[in-house]
């Protein structure tokens, strides 16, 4: 199963760190959509993040794991762009999770 965290301040809801770990073992590897579908929202994200908000993103990435913890940029519109990517990256997620229940789960906890 893929477990997908969310940590986000606890005042202003603010995305602070994210993990996605697991296989989703939906499929023999090579053949797993669900893992394929996951990889490419949260890889992509990250991508986005470094191409559209101008950051190079901390973070680490071994095979089923790939985790950040979001540094609060100086430029109020920057940072504004790098939540708004974070936050569709987890509206994408839990739409795979809502057909893919059994592989893929969200959670979130407030920091």
């Amino acid at each position: 199963m893929i477990t997908v965290t969310f940590v986000r301040n606890e005042t202003d809801k603010r995305i602070v760190s994210f993990a996605v770990e697991g296989h989703a073992k939906y499929a023999k590897p090579g053949k797993d959509i669900v893992c394929a579908g996951v990889s490419a929202v949260s890889v992509g994200t990250v991508n986005a993040i470094e191409t559209l908000a101008g950051l190079e993103l901390p973070y680490t990435m071994k095979n089923g794991w790939l985790s950040s913890d979001i540094p609060v940029l100086p430029d109020a519109e920057a940072d504004g762009r790098m939540q708004l990517l974070l936050e569709s990256m987890a509206v994408m997620l839990e739409t795979i999770a809502t057909s893919y229940g059994k592989h893929v789960v969200i959670q979130e906890r407030l920091q």
